[in-house]
């Protein structure tokens, strides 16, 4: 069964993407995929593939429809200080490629992974997400902006060590607020939140942080407070 609107995702191929693609696909979205030839095999074979660029929205401009939701998942992996270059480079460049192309093709709902913020670390990589953040806002597009902070799963196990650091910190009322705000999400939490997030489009710009991420995977869909614009 389809649930109708097509769903276009950049990054399809990378740690989210190839979970969050058979889950749509389990919903009944038709999905395409945006990959480089050498990566294509990391889709699910019913995922129709579209070759072409992320640094380059004309490569993939025509596969991108006025009805479809555009899931934009590009960014460099595993994050860090060392790599503000690449933040600059490669995420910044895709996303900006995304939005030009999800307003000139007037999709009809575009969600953009950015990261929590403010923070007191990664201030390049927030930089750049927080300014993208703003282009999708000047673009005036109806968009769902989603905001973890780190996404638990295969290879990216070491915050576990962190977790009764973050629950001695949501217990003081000093740190309660950042803590819940910068908190963990595992990997499925995210993919049922991005799956939840296609499955609600909101009107004007919608914010999701790490408190709704949860809520949206437990509840299979967003809160209320979560789907104002904001």
């Amino acid at each position: 069964m389809s649930n109708g609107n097509p769903v276009f995702i950049t990054g399809g191929t990378g740690y989210i993407g190839t979970r969050l693609i058979p889950r749509l696909q389990a919903l009944g979205y038709p999905v395409v995929a945006l990959a480089r030839e050498q990566s294509k095999q990391k889709l699910p074979p019913e995922c129709r593939c579209v070759i072409g660029d992320a640094l380059d929205g004309d490569s993939y401009k025509t596969s991108v429809t006025e009805s479809s939701t555009f899931i934009h998942l590009v960014g460099v992996s595993h994050p860090g200080p060392a790599k503000a270059r690449q933040f600059v480079d490669i995420d910044k460049r895709a996303a900006y490629e995304a939005i030009r192309i999800a307003a000139e093709n007037r999709v009809a709902h575009f969600i953009y992974l950015s990261v929590a913020h403010p923070a007191p670390v990664m201030r390049a990589y927030i930089d750049v997400r927080a300014s993208c953040e703003r282009e999708i806002r000047a673009a005036g597009l109806n968009a769902t902006v989603m905001r973890p902070w780190y996404v638990l799963g295969p290879g990216h196990r070491w915050p576990y060590l962190l977790i009764p650091f973050y629950r001695l910190a949501e217990l003081l009322p000093s740190t309660r607020e950042s803590a819940r705000r910068l908190g963990l999400v595992t990997l499925q939490q995210m993919v049922n939140a991005l799956a939840s997030a296609a499955a609600n489009p909101p009107k004007g710009v919608r914010v999701v942080e790490v408190p709704e991420i949860k809520n949206a995977a437990a509840n299979k869909d967003l809160p209320a407070a979560a789907a104002s614009a904001s």
